[in-house]
């Protein structure tokens, strides 16, 4: 949920403010969340029934001073081969967004419940736990007034633990699945320096509604549709539309659209509806299984409003490894 960010962005350079609030770096955006769902759902930890690595890299709005910029590593498995009834995932995220840094540490922990005989459809729930430090750096501030008596010069920085709770449901042919992130964030989250109320950064719950399927295309090909709902409760609404086709179970390629929906009506602080432009993006999307084990993913983001003039899009990249510890082949392919 970036639209309110964007304001603080091309206004770091403006900084004359005498009592602000600024809206913090939220729950982080990842286009190939699509290869790697832990990232939006704790349930989804062992998922694939076997270990798997992930790095991801995000650049985003390249070119645009202060833009977002994210790394993610996570690890996720089965606790019990036999049953595989338990996942554990564990994921470390760093963020910067101008001024404004964020580093976190989840654990997440998710019970499969088996749904039928061949073991093919399965109801996970997921809880996830973490802390999390978030800081703000004043020297990064370019003020007008440099003698602003208000103004931050320091490093502050306020520890944080929360947590996640989701649900997963999968088959061989669709999957659906719900989770809300940062449960325990109040309005008054996160305040920096305490000696006053002058540098508050709020962060808020997120809810997140992912589904998706799989569709065979003939021998070779298959098609992949998803769709990813993010709502933060409080700004606009952002819904992710992705299609995959996959070729050989090796090499995946598509395209995905993000855009703003208007899920129940909103009071905005500070904008009226019709200022709000709905579309945000669309993306080109490819992974390629470079060996059984390992695969590269890379995704390239143009924006379609008004960002598209002042920044040059966003790269992603994912590099993903998975541990074959069972001999067995897998009941299906894992395409989710």
């Amino acid at each position: 949920m970036r639209l309110k960010q964007i304001r603080y962005i091309l206004l770091w350079n403006l900084f004359i403010f005498a009592h602000f609030s600024v809206i913090a770096q939220q729950e982080v955006q990842f286009t190939q969340y699509i290869f790697n769902t832990l990232s939006v759902n704790p349930a989804y930890a062992g998922y694939k029934e076997q270990w798997f690595v992930q790095l991801a890299l995000r650049d985003q709005w390249s070119g645009l001073d202060g833009a977002p910029r994210t790394g993610q590593f996570s690890v996720d498995g089965i606790l019990d081969p036999d049953t595989r009834n338990m996942g554990v995932g564990l994921q470390v995220t760093s963020d910067k967004l101008g001024p404004q840094t964020s580093t976190s540490v989840y654990l997440n922990y998710a019970y499969r419940i088996r749904l039928n005989a061949s073991d093919t459809k399965r109801l996970g729930f997921g809880l996830g736990a973490g802390l999390a430090q978030h800081g703000l750096n004043g020297s990064e501030f370019s003020p007008t007034d440099p003698d602003d008596a208000y103004l931050l010069y320091g490093n502050e920085h306020v520890w944080k633990w929360n947590m996640r709770l989701g649900a997963y449901y999968y088959s061989p042919r669709w999957y659906v699945g719900a989770s809300l992130m940062d449960v325990l964030d109040r309005k008054e989250s996160y305040v920096f320096n305490s000696d006053d109320d002058y540098y508050n950064i709020f962060h808020r719950k997120h809810f997140y509604f992912i589904g998706g399927a799989i569709f065979d295309m003939g021998a070779s090909f298959k098609l992949r549709p998803s769709f990813l709902l993010k709502e933060d409760f409080k700004g606009p609404s952002s819904l992710d539309l992705n299609a995959m086709m996959i070729y050989e179970e090796k090499f995946w390629f598509g395209l995905g659209y993000r855009t703003g929906v208007e899920v129940w009506d909103k009071t905005y602080n500070d904008f009226s509806a019709k200022d709000l432009s709905t579309t945000n993006s669309i993306s080109g999307i490819v992974q390629f299984y470079l060996s059984e084990r390992f695969r590269i993913g890379y995704s390239y983001d143009y924006m379609l409003n008004d960002m598209e003039n002042v920044q040059n899009g966003t790269h992603e990249i994912t590099l993903g490894y998975t541990f074959q510890i069972r001999k067995k082949r897998l009941l299906s392919p894992r395409f989710f």
